[in-house]
């Protein structure tokens, strides 16, 4: 069932055309009563539901993002050493094939340009809205510039890119069945997600797909019990506190001899 889109402010019912139109999200004249939707007020575009929690929505400006941008520890970060900014000569390109963004615009802020690949409406359209309030903002607009959202199939996307265009690096940071209910029940982001977008099932078809594409490097994270991909062992694994990075190198794939 396609999650519609309600305009809670009259003085943006054109912006809210214009999201409806590129995302193909139904556009409705009244607030709906149950269910979760997609709603547009003064300040942002939030996904809300009835009783369950609070609103959702993408944020680069304030909170984690701002605190992650002023004090988050630079190339030090585990993201940036994942996919290999740390001590780094040139800064790698990235393509987020799950992009849900925070991640993204962490390598942003760090150099990086990063092509965020979104298959769903409902996350494409919130990450759209953020980019387009961190273009407008004074402390985030060059970080914004560095970041292309695509709203597309990445499985789909990564196999038409020409030799010219590929990444460096694809980032993979897919949902899976979450089994841990306290977990799910803390993360109301996650759960709001789960609920509208569902689990990524088609992991292996996008690993395999990340691989012909990137240059240098695939990383996938994940919760840091949680089950690798299976079907391709990683090359190397960095482990953190609550999640861990899954890293396939090319090289080294491609030097390993046929099974």
């Amino acid at each position: 069932m396609t999650t519609p889109l309600y305009c809670a402010e009259a003085a943006r019912r054109d912006y809210a055309q214009r999201l409806a139109e590129r995302f193909q999200l139904p556009l409705l004249s009244r607030r709906p009563t149950d269910g979760y939707w997609l709603e547009l007020g003064a300040e942002r575009l939030e996904l809300v539901t009835t009783g369950k929690h609070g609103a959702v929505y993408a944020e680069f400006v304030e909170g984690a993002a701002r605190h992650r941008r002023e004090q988050g520890g630079g190339r030090g970060q585990p993201v940036a050493k994942a996919i290999g900014l740390k001590g780094a000569k040139e800064i790698p390109s990235v393509v987020d094939a799950t992009a849900l963004g925070r991640d993204s615009f962490v390598l942003a802020s760090l150099g990086c340009h990063v092509t965020l690949v979104e298959r769903s409406p409902v996350a494409a359209a919130l990450l759209f809205d953020a980019l387009d309030r961190a273009s407008s903002h004074t402390d985030t607009a060059d970080i914004a510039a560095r970041m292309v959202l695509v709203h597309a199939n990445a499985i789909d996307w990564l196999a038409t890119l020409a030799e010219a265009d590929k990444p460096d690096v694809v980032l993979v940071d897919p949902m899976f069945p979450d089994t841990d209910k306290k977990s799910a029940a803390a993360k109301k982001d996650m759960q709001a997600f789960q609920q509208v977008i569902g689990d990524d099932l088609d992991t292996l078809a996008l690993l395999s797909a990340a691989l012909a594409a990137a240059r240098r490097r695939v990383v996938v994270k994940r919760p840091r019990l949680g089950p690798a991909i299976a079907g391709i062992a990683p090359s190397a694994v960095l482990d953190g506190k609550s999640t861990r990075f899954d890293l396939y190198s090319i090289k080294a794939l491609n030097s390993s001899p046929a099974a």
